[in-house]
């Protein structure tokens, strides 16, 4: 489904990805393991077109992307969630949720897909009407991923979901994860260890200053003790 070809990276003149390249298939979930500052946020928003590349390329079902906005690859079903999740806390949850089906896919599809939603995250459905600002960490990560599948996504790369939850709280994200991507959701998941990812993710990429190092299936790198540090 996303084939990532050599691609280079740069913030200003600081060379921030070498070379890299990754694919995931339709409906497989992937891992992207490494640091903070390694690089995994620049290749995620590179392939969902947040980012511009200096040069290699990026596929969409065989289609080049890379050099289309953001905005074309979202309605093409290609999402990007943010580790600090971009909510507008000033509005209400449905609000945030009904601002991922803006466009016209996903506004066809909203119904459907705001009942998908709700059944994934009942807490959402239940707090619809209160503001974002007083959701939960483990909420606010919840509303994130509800709003990326508003968009009618078919790839989610999804940035460091567990970042400031508590640990029966990442079990529940990665879980609610795993069942996106059982119903038929690509997935690549950033994360900085392969802890609790081998239970659905299949493969993993290791990321290093900028380079992929190391690729194999998920539980092999947790059971050597690779894939980065928690």
């Amino acid at each position: 489904m996303i084939e990532v070809e050599g691609i280079n990276v740069f913030y200003a003149d600081f060379h921030v990805l070498h070379d890299v390249s990754v694919h995931v298939r339709e409906h497989e979930a992937v891992g992207l393991i490494g640091a903070n500052g390694h690089g995994k946020s620049t290749l995620m928003k590179a392939v969902c077109g947040l980012l511009p590349i200096a040069s290699g390329a990026v596929l969409f079902k065989g289609e080049r992307i890379d050099g289309l906005g953001a905005h074309a690859l979202v309605d093409r079903g290609i999402v990007y969630i943010a580790e600090d999740r971009h909510l507008f806390q000033d509005m209400t949850v449905r609000e945030n949720l009904m601002l991922g089906a803006y466009l016209p896919r996903a506004h066809k599809q909203r119904h459907e897909n705001l009942r998908r939603v709700f059944g994934l995250y009942p807490r959402l459905e239940e707090r619809q009407h209160q503001l974002a600002r007083s959701l939960s960490g483990g909420e606010a990560q919840m509303l994130a991923l509800g709003r990326g599948l508003m968009s009618a996504a078919q790839f989610l790369a999804i940035d460091e979901p567990s970042l400031g939850l508590a640990p029966n709280l990442v079990s529940e994200m990665l879980d609610t994860i795993r069942r996106i991507n059982d119903e038929g959701t690509t997935v690549l998941l950033g994360e900085g260890s392969t802890v609790q990812m081998r239970a659905f993710i299949e493969r993993v990429y290791v990321l290093e200053e900028g380079q992929i190092v190391r690729e194999g299936p998920a539980a092999v790198l947790a059971d050597t003790g690779e894939g980065g540090v928690a």
